[in-house]
C-alpha cells in the first residue's frame, strides 16, 4: 500500500500519485472509467483531480469528468475514503475565466451535485481571471468554507504577482489561504516554477502537484520523431519537446531506466517525487498497464547519480 502523507496545513491524508480526472467521459467511458479507478482505489492510493470544466473541448458540455466520479463513489460507497479536488474559473464554450463570487457560488453548488457529495476535500483557482479583485474571490471561499461545501482551497493557474497579493489578503482579512499550488512542471518544464513559483511555495508552505507530469506523453518516450508524432492523436502536444534538450531527457531516462528495470514514465513521476517541494505529481492512465507504471513511481529509488544525471540534461 502507497505511504501517505498530510497536504500541508490541512488533515488531509494522500497517498503520492494523484489520478488526473481529465481523461473521463471522453478517452475512458464510464465502465472503463469505474475499472481505472477501482484500481487506482484498491493499491492505495485515494487522490482524485478533476475539474468542473471537464470534457467539454470534447462533449461541448461541461462537468462529466466530476459526474463519472460522482456516480463511481456512490456505487462503491467511499467518498470518505477518497480526497477530491476540483476547480472554478475556466473558461468553457460559452464563458471566459472567471473567478467572481457569482460565478463560484454557482459553480460549486454544480459541482457538489454531479460528484453526489455535499463537501469538496480541495477547491481550485483554476484560472484567473486578473479582473476579479483577489477579496472577493477569497471572501466567497470564506463562505463556502463556513458552510461546509469546501474543506480547503488551493491555486493553479495564478500569477506570482496575484498569489501573493491573495496570502497578503488572506492573512489580512482572516479568510481561507490557498495550501497548495498546481503548477505546470515536468522534466522538460522547469524552468517558470522553478524561478517564478518555487520561492512562493517555500514562503507560504504549500504542498505542489504538477500537472502534465509527463509532459503529454512526451515523457513516456513513445515521441522520439515526427513520424511517431503522427502516429498518434495526442501527438501535436510533445510536438515541442522533439528537439536536443528534449531528446537529450529521453537518453538521460533511458539510461536511468535501464538501470533500475523500469520505464521513462515511472522514472520521470519519480524525479518529480524527489524534488523537495512536490507533494505528489498528477498523472492519468487508460490502461492496466499505465496504471502499473504509476504504481510503481513511489517505490523506485534514484540515487545521487540518477537525480545528478537527470539534472544536468533537463536544465
Amino acid at each position: 500500500m502507497a505511504k501517505k502523507t498530510t497536504i500541508k496545513n490541512s488533515d488531509l491524508e494522500i497517498a503520492p500519485i494523484v489520478f488526473g480526472g481529465n481523461v473521463f467521459s471522453w478517452t475512458l467511458d464510464e465502465k472503463r472509467s469505474f475499472e481505472i479507478l477501482d484500481e487506482f482505489f484498491n493499491h492505495g492510493f485515494n487522490f482524485i483531480d478533476t475539474a468542473d470544466i471537464y470534457s467539454w473541448w470534447i462533449t461541448g458540455e461541461i462537468g462529466g469528468s466530476e459526474a463519472i466520479i460522482g456516480k463511481w463513489m456512490k456505487a462503491r460507497g467511499n467518498r470518505d475514503k477518497v480526497i477530491i479536488g476540483t476547480k472554478v474559473g475556466s473558461e468553457a464554450k460559452e464563458r471566459p475565466h472567471d473567478i467572481s463570487r457569482k460565478h463560484i457560488l454557482k459553480s460549486v453548488d454544480e459541482s457538489l451535485q454531479r460528484l453526489q457529495t455535499d463537501y469538496i476535500d480541495l477547491y481550485y483557482t483554476h484560472f484567473d481571471d486578473d479582473k476579479t479583485p483577489v477579496e472577493e474571490t477569497l471572501a466567497t471561499y470564506d463562505e463556502i468554507v463556513k458552510a461546509g461545501k469546501v474543506r480547503y482551497i488551493a491555486a493553479s493557474n495564478v500569477s506570482p504577482e496575484r498569489l501573493t497579493t491573495s496570502f497578503e489578503a488572506s492573512e489580512k482579512n482572516g479568510f481561507p489561504q490557498y495550501v497548495a499550488l498546481q503548477p505546470h512542471y515536468n522534466l522538460v518544464e522547469r524552468t517558470k516554477y522553478e524561478t517564478e513559483y518555487l520561492s512562493l511555495v517555500e514562503k507560504y508552505n504549500l504542498s505542489v502537484f504538477p500537472y502534465f507530469s509527463l509532459a503529454v506523453g512526451f515523457l513516456t518516450g513513445k515521441y522520439r520523431s515526427e513520424a511517431d508524432i503522427k502516429k498518434s492523436v495526442r501527438g501535436e502536444g510533445a510536438k515541442r519537446y522533439l528537439n536536443e534538450k528534449g531528446l537529450g531527457v529521453l537518453a538521460a531516462l533511458d539510461e536511468v531506466s535501464k538501470k533500475h528495470g523500469s520505464n521513462p514514465a515511472t522514472v520521470s513521476l519519480a524525479w518529480l517525487l524527489a524534488q523537495p517541494s512536490v507533494t505528489a505529481p498528477i498523472v492519468s492512465a487508460t490502461s492496466h498497464n499505465q496504471l502499473q507504471t504509476l504504481f510503481a513511481a513511489p517505490e523506485l529509488h534514484l540515487d545521487a547519480h540518477d537525480l545528478e544525471l537527470l539534472d544536468n540534461v533537463s536544465k
